[in-house]
């Protein structure tokens, strides 16, 4: 037979996208319909053809965004206009698979699992026989399954590198390979925002604004404070972007993010979140309970905000700037050093105005893009005004807290000489308008704490800052 006569079957899950169609609906499920998770169980016990076919219709996925293969894509367009027929062959709900063929346009035929039948591995392999015939079809695959399929193939097509590629050999005649490059420890740290974890040093900021950070115990629990909030941060940055790949795959710059792009599996995302939160308990429990309960509030409250509060427009900015003052709370409960009033009221209005930065920006950035509103948020491009006098007024009342607080007794008892300190604030009056200046000119990154850091000026203003705090003491 020629290659025209032969049809050509392709997988779907990892092969024609670089993810998992069942985890995707599984995700949506959380985030669409949260009061189907008790029921997952009983469903699994139907089988997993049913499972799929039930997750499938409680939650849809927008097969637009899918991260496809775009080599391979192009190569089966290739193969389209030579006259070949091409086959959808999943293991997938043909519901999803379905909607994926419609998408697409490429495909001739659409051959998955109907909620009985579950095409996976020797399943898919008898339904492709008893519909080609033994050596009647070429197969594109991507992983250890798909060896049975190969061997009733005509030839393999592989979507991969190293060992799936000699699995195929030993079973099938390659016609073609898609080579794959496995994530590096970049994409991981890429993955888990290690440069996020600049902001939990704020659990530092208690003992050493409390000038006992050099202690020796202290500063051991202050950085076994640092590391635990860091994995349980990469934790919830890791699900939060598992739950918001739909939106992320529609933004400008989200969309290159791992999970998002497909470079990472959500499989492998989901047991990385849990070793981390795993690590960060352990942490958390040799620390004390304070510390472990200010720990776990951190956790339940991202995941509200994750689910839904950051669907609520100012509340989620709100939220936000309470996840901050927590780790101030968190830093002082793993160093027993007393909360002070004036630390959680400033950092409260300040991480507020960062917050609308972030929130701002993203706006503006859907602008850029023709849109009206932002993906996944409670706001309109029209709330851009209101957003800049809240974000304005919040940044300008915690420099008047920062202001009360030098002009009190509590500072006085802490600083031998007080009147240099006043210099911080027209240091932090200049530093806040230049932040909103710039973030009304659009440029602003989605992240103003990410962007100090990189920021010469921000820079600048930091070491002065330190270099007041210290003629003071």
């Amino acid at each position: 037979m020629t290659d025209a006569a032969v049809p050509l079957c392709v997988d779907l899950d990892g092969t024609l996208v670089a993810t998992d169609t069942l985890h995707e609906n599984l995700l949506g499920l959380i985030r669409q319909a949260p009061q189907s998770l008790p029921r997952l169980p009983g469903w699994l016990l139907e089988g997993k053809a049913a499972f799929k076919h039930r997750v499938a219709a409680a939650a849809q996925i927008d097969v637009a965004s899918l991260p496809y293969r775009q080599d391979l894509v192009d190569w089966l367009k290739t193969q389209r206009a030579a006259g070949r027929r091409l086959v959808l062959a999943t293991a997938a709900d043909a519901a999803i698979a379905g909607e994926i063929a419609g998408h697409l346009g490429l495909f001739d035929e659409v051959i998955a699992s109907d909620g009985t039948r579950n095409l996976a591995g020797a399943g898919k392999r008898q339904a492709l026989v008893e519909r080609f015939g033994e050596r009647g079809f070429d197969y594109a695959g991507n992983a250890a399954p798909d060896e049975q399929v190969w061997k009733s193939a005509r030839q393999a097509i592989v979507v991969g590198s190293g060992g799936i590629v000699e699995r195929a050999r030993r079973v099938a005649q390659v016609e073609q390979v898609f080579p794959l490059r496995r994530p590096g420890p970049r994409v991981w740290i890429k993955a888990a925002r290690l440069h996020q974890w600049v902001k939990n040093a704020l659990v530092l900021v208690p003992p050493l604004l409390a000038h006992s950070i050099l202690q020796p115990g202290v500063l051991v629990h202050s950085l076994l404070a640092f590391l635990g909030f860091g994995m349980c941060a990469s934790s919830v940055y890791i699900v939060n972007d598992l739950l918001d790949l739909a939106a992320d795959r529609q933004h400008p710059r989200k969309r290159f993010r791992p999970f998002a792009s497909g470079e990472l599996s959500a499989g492998s995302g989901i047991a990385a979140a849990a070793l981390l939160l795993g690590g960060a308990a352990a942490v958390a429990l040799s620390l004390n309970l304070n510390f472990a309960a200010a720990l776990a509030a951190y956790y339940v409250v991202t995941w509200a905000y994750s689910l839904r509060l950051k669907q609520i427009a100012l509340l989620d900015v709100m939220t936000l700037s309470g996840l901050y003052t927590l780790r101030i709370i968190a830093g002082a409960a793993a160093t027993a050093v007393p909360l002070s009033f004036w630390l959680l009221t400033f950092s409260m209005f300040i991480f507020l105005s960062l917050g609308i930065v972030k929130r701002y920006t993203e706006l503006e950035a859907g602008r850029h893009a023709g849109k009206s509103a932002s993906p996944g948020r409670g706001y309109t491009a029209s709330d851009q005004a209101v957003l800049m006098s809240l974000g304005t007024a919040s940044g300008y009342c915690a420099i008047v807290v920062l202001a009360l607080y030098i002009n009190s007794a509590d500072s006085a008892q802490l600083y031998a000489h007080h009147k240099p300190l006043w210099l911080i604030c027209p240091l932090m009056l200049f530093w806040i308008s230049r932040i909103w200046i710039r973030t009304a000119r659009d440029q602003m990154v989605d992240d103003p704490i990410v962007f100090a850091l990189r920021d010469r000026v921000s820079l600048v203003i930091l070491g002065l800052l330190a270099l007041i705090v210290l003629i003071s003491l």
